[in-house]
C-alpha cells in the first residue's frame, strides 16, 4: 500500500457562474504522508475550506486530479463517490450539522446505517463512549452544548472508521478551554486509528500541533513545512 493518503495534482476548481464566477483554487498540488496531520492556514478567503472540501470529495475540480489512498475521487461518478466518501472519509464541520430532530445516538448511527451496517446503533453507542458522551446517547442537539454537540459530531465522522478524517475550523464555534479538549480528542482518535488528520485552523497553536503546515494565500500555496512544536 502507498504511503501517500492524499494527493493533489494541479487542481483548479472555480465556484459561482457568469460574471460572478471566482477562481478559488490555482494549480495547488499537495501530498499528505499516510497517517499525518496536516493544518491548513491562511487569511479567510484563501481557498482553505474549499480545498479541505476538495479532499473530501464534496467539491469537484474544474481541472486536476485527486487522489484518495489510490482512488481517483475526480475520475468517479457522484454515486461510487458517495460510496467511498462514506467508506474512506470522516468529516467535522464547524457548525457541527447534527440532525435536530434526532438524538445523539441516531445521528452517530445514521451514516453507519446508510452504508448497510446491521450493528449500526450498537457502534454508534460505543463511538459516543469513546468521546465520553456515554450518558448523553438519548439527548438530542438542542439539550447538549456546543462541545458535546462538537463531540457527537466527531464520533458520526469516525463511526465508519474512516482513513481520512478532516475538520473545517472544529474549534471555532467553541471557547478556549472546550476546543483544547475537542483538539486533544482529535488528535488521540487520530493516534488511535493511524488515520490521516488535515484541518483548516485560524488557531497557531491548532496548527503548530499538526506534522506540517500548508499556508495558503489567493487561492495557491504560499509555504508548506514541517510545523514548530509548541
Amino acid at each position: 500500500m502507498s504511503d501517500k493518503s492524499i494527493v493533489l495534482e494541479n487542481v483548479d476548481l472555480s465556484l459561482g457562474r457568469g460574471a460572478a464566477r471566482v477562481h478559488i483554487l490555482k494549480s495547488v498540488s499537495l501530498t499528505v504522508g499516510r497517517g499525518e496531520a496536516v493544518g491548513l492556514v491562511g487569511p479567510s478567503g484563501s481557498g482553505k475550506s474549499t480545498l479541505l472540501m476538495t479532499m473530501a470529495g464534496l467539491e469537484r475540480p474544474d481541472s486536476g486530479r485527486v487522489t484518495i489512498d489510490g482512488a481517483e475521487l475526480t475520475a468517479m461518478d457522484e454515486d461510487a463517490l458517495a460510496r467511498f466518501r462514506g467508506r474512506r472519509i470522516g468529516i467535522v464541520f464547524q457548525s457541527f450539522h447534527l440532525v435536530p430532530t434526532m438524538t445523539a445516538l441516531e445521528n452517530v448511527a445514521l451514516p453507519l446505517e446508510l452504508a448497510g451496517a446491521g450493528d449500526a446503533f450498537e457502534r454508534a453507542a460505543s463511538e459516543l463512549r469513546s468521546v465520553g458522551l456515554g450518558e448523553r446517547l438519548s439527548h438530542y442537539p438542542a439539550q447538549l452544548s456546543g462541545g458535546e454537540q462538537q463531540r457527537v459530531a466527531i464520533a458520526r465522522a469516525i463511526a465508519p472508521d474512516p482513513a481520512i478524517l478532516v475538520a473545517d475550523e472544529p474549534t471555532g464555534n467553541l471557547d478556549e478551554t472546550t476546543g483544547g479538549s475537542i483538539v486533544d480528542l482529535l488528535f488521540a482518535l487520530k493516534r488511535e486509528r493511524g488515520a490521516t488528520l488535515v484541518l483548516v485552523t485560524h488557531d497557531t497553536g491548532l496548527a503548530r500541533a499538526c506534522d506540517r503546515t500548508v499556508r495558503l494565500r489567493s487561492g495557491r500555496i504560499e509555504a508548506d513545512a514541517a510545523s514548530q512544536a509548541a
